[in-house]
């Protein structure tokens, strides 16, 4: 803890992956695509715990304005969403998804460069199997690991099944989560 974390009540948090982990998508995507024929649902967001505090306020007001100013030239379109549990989402739409993992990279950069580091929770990306059944692949910020979340139809019910055959399939190519206690469900994602 430095002099500044003292100052501000902040503490930095240990970044336990270098930013390539994120990006690792944009290329495990082409394996996905051709290989699985899973294809890009062309939404992805993230999730931020929010802070009453106007500095926060501030660095989240300030972000979101980059990024939908910029949007416009990467074709994707931005906005957020307060979910009922008082976590905000930037959600990002763009049919590429080297676009998409660029953006929501600029989005926990500029959390981080504000001093809010800790409060990102995760990042999500939608895709559609071949049979058109929905499937997440899930950034955890705080692991810096990836894991699939396959919701499967039901109440609040998830294909552990398929989940267990996307790491196999995939996780040469991404840095999965090994501690599959720590693949959570994310009910409720706003897309």
């Amino acid at each position: 803890m430095g002099l500044r974390d003292i100052l501000t009540g902040r503490s930095s948090v240990k970044q336990p992956a270098a930013r390539e982990r994120l990006f690792a998508l944009s290329t495990a995507y082409v394996t996905l695509e051709t290989s699985y024929q899973i294809t890009s649902a062309a939404v992805a967001g993230i999730v931020v715990q929010a802070l009453a505090t106007s500095d926060f306020q501030s660095v989240l007001k300030d972000t979101e304005d980059v990024v939908k100013a910029t949007a416009g030239e990467y074709n994707a379109t931005v906005e957020t969403h307060d979910d009922e549990f008082g976590f905000r989402w930037v959600i990002v739409r763009n049919p590429s998804v080297e676009d998409l993992v660029a953006t929501i990279n600029a989005v926990s950069t500029s959390i981080e460069d504000g001093g809010y580091g800790e409060r990102l929770l995760c990042a999500v990306f939608a895709f559609k199997g071949a049979d058109g059944a929905t499937m997440n692949f899930i950034y955890n910020y705080k692991r810096g690991s990836w894991y699939p979340f396959v919701p499967a139809p039901g109440d609040k019910q998830r294909s552990t099944e398929r989940e267990l055959q996307l790491k196999a399939q995939i996780g040469g190519e991404l840095p999965i989560e090994p501690e599959l206690e720590r693949w959570f469900p994310l009910w409720g994602v706003p897309f």
